[in-house]
């Protein structure tokens, strides 16, 4: 009767262990999700928005410009960061 109630009460620790480790691990198997859709809502923009996706362009560019110059001043930290702001402003 002892060798019944030690092997129920592990068996109980056992069962419940695999259950609390069982909620902290994520589903192996994700969740059905809905099929994506292989058209594509408004796909076609005006031909007159186009010149303003040239303008980050130019904005990188003047970045890059501006970089440059405090590179050759061996700005660095806030100083660096002053001297862009200005320059980009420029």
């Amino acid at each position: 009767m002892k060798h019944v109630s030690i092997l129920s009460g592990a068996a109980g620790l056992l069962l419940m262990s695999m259950s609390f480790a069982g909620a902290q691990t994520t589903p192996a198997t994700p969740a059905v999700t809905a099929p994506a859709t292989t058209t594509a809502p408004a796909a076609a923009k005006p031909a007159a928005t186009k010149p303003a996706a040239a303008a980050p362009a130019t904005r990188t560019a003047k970045s890059k410009e501006c970089s440059v110059q405090a590179d050759q001043k061996g700005l660095h930290g806030k100083a660096r960061k002053k001297f862009r702001d200005a320059c980009k402003k420029a």
